[in-house]
C-alpha cells in the first residue's frame, strides 16, 4: 500500500525532514512504495502540484521539491500501486480547482465496479477523470458529494460538511464492496479507505483501515525562543475544539520532535480554516444531525 503525509500550519514552513531527512521520511518510505509520488502544495490560495512515475528517494526532482517547498499547506504521497500502472497521471496526491486528495488503499473488486462508481460521479466531475485509478474516481465521487453540500469554490466552510460528504462516499463504496477492512495487514485487494482532503486551508484525514497517525505538538520545539507563532499548543496535547498552530498528518510516526496519536478505523480528524482541532465520524455527524 502507499505512504500519505499532510501538513496544515499557521505559518509557511519547510517540509525536508518530514519527506527527506528523517531516518524514515516519506522519501525513505518510497524504497518499499517505488511506483510514483506527488508533492501538491499552496502558494497563497493557489495549489501546485507535482508528480513523478518512479522511486521518489532516488528521482532527483522529488529531492528538489522537497528542498524548497516552503508553504501553510502541503500534501506528499508515494504509491505503491493495486489499480492502474505507473504513470505521472495515476500517481497521488490529484488535484481539482483548489482542491488536493491523496488515497491509501484500495477498492475492491474495482474492474468489474468502476462503471457503477463512475455512474454515481455528476456528469460535470467525470471529464476530469484522466488515469485509470480506484482511487481518482474515489475523489471525484468525493468531490460530487461535496458539491452537494457547499460551493466547492469557497475558502471557508464547516469542515462538519466535508467530513458528511466523505462518510456519504465511503458509504456509497462501501454499498458496492462489502465495507472496508480494518485489518491493517490484511490482503492488499481488500478494500482500504485511508485519505486526506484539503483545499488548502481546511484539511481532514481519515483512518479508513489502513494506519494513519496525527500530531499537532511537539515534545520540545526547537524554535520555541524565537518563533514569533510560540504558543502553548505547540507544546501540549490539544483537545478537539482547540486551536492549534499546526496538524502533521503521516502513514507513519516519523522520528523528531512531534509526539505522534493514532487514529481509530472512522476517526476523521481535521482543523478549520482558523486551525481548530475536530474530529469526526459516523457517531459524531450523526449526533450533530440530531
Amino acid at each position: 500500500m502507499c505512504r500519505l503525509f499532510g501538513f496544515r500550519s499557521v505559518l509557511r514552513s519547510q517540509v525536508h525532514r518530514s519527506l527527506m531527512s528523517a531516518d524514515n521520511a516519506l522519501g525513505v518510505q518510497s524504497e518499499y512504495h517505488p511506483d510514483g509520488w506527488g508533492v501538491a502544495y499552496y502558494v497563497g490560495s493557489a495549489p501546485h502540484l507535482i508528480r513523478g512515475d518512479g522511486q521518489a528517494q532516488r528521482d532527483r526532482l522529488f529531492q528538489r521539491v522537497s528542498g524548497i517547498v516552503s508553504s501553510e499547506t502541503v500534501v506528499a504521497h508515494v504509491r505503491r500501486a493495486t489499480q492502474g500502472v505507473c504513470s505521472p497521471l495515476n500517481s497521488h496526491p490529484f488535484q481539482h480547482g483548489q482542491w488536493i486528495f491523496a488515497h491509501n488503499g484500495n477498492i475492491a473488486g474495482f474492474a468489474e465496479l468502476r462503471p457503477r462508481i463512475e455512474a454515481m460521479v455528476h456528469p460535470s466531475l467525470r471529464p476530469w477523470v484522466l488515469g485509470d485509478t480506484d482511487s481518482e474516481l474515489f475523489f471525484y465521487l468525493l468531490l460530487t458529494r461535496l458539491a452537494e453540500r457547499i460551493d466547492l469554490h469557497a475558502s471557508d466552510f464547516a469542515p462538519l460538511a466535508a467530513a458528511d460528504a466523505l462518510l456519504h462516499t465511503i458509504d456509497d463504496i462501501c454499498a458496492l464492496t462489502g465495507g472496508y477492512s480494518t485489518n491493517t495487514n490484511g490482503s492488499p485487494d481488500d478494500t482500504y479507505l485511508t485519505c486526506i482532503l484539503t483545499n488548502g486551508s481546511v484539511m481532514l484525514a481519515h483512518q479508513g483501515g489502513k494506519e494513519l497517525y496525527y500530531s499537532t505538538h511537539k515534545a520540545q520545539c526547537p524554535e520555541r525562543a524565537t518563533c514569533a507563532a510560540f504558543g502553548g499548543s505547540c507544546e501540549r496535547s490539544s483537545g478537539f475544539g482547540e486551536r492549534v498552530n499546526h496538524l502533521l498528518i503521516s502513514s507513519e510516526p516519523l522520528q523528531g520532535e512531534n509526539v505522534w496519536q493514532t487514529m481509530a478505523p472512522g476517526q476523521i480528524v481535521a482543523v478549520d480554516r482558523g486551525m481548530t482541532l475536530q474530529q469526526f465520524g459516523a457517531w459524531s455527524l450523526n449526533a450533530a444531525m440530531i
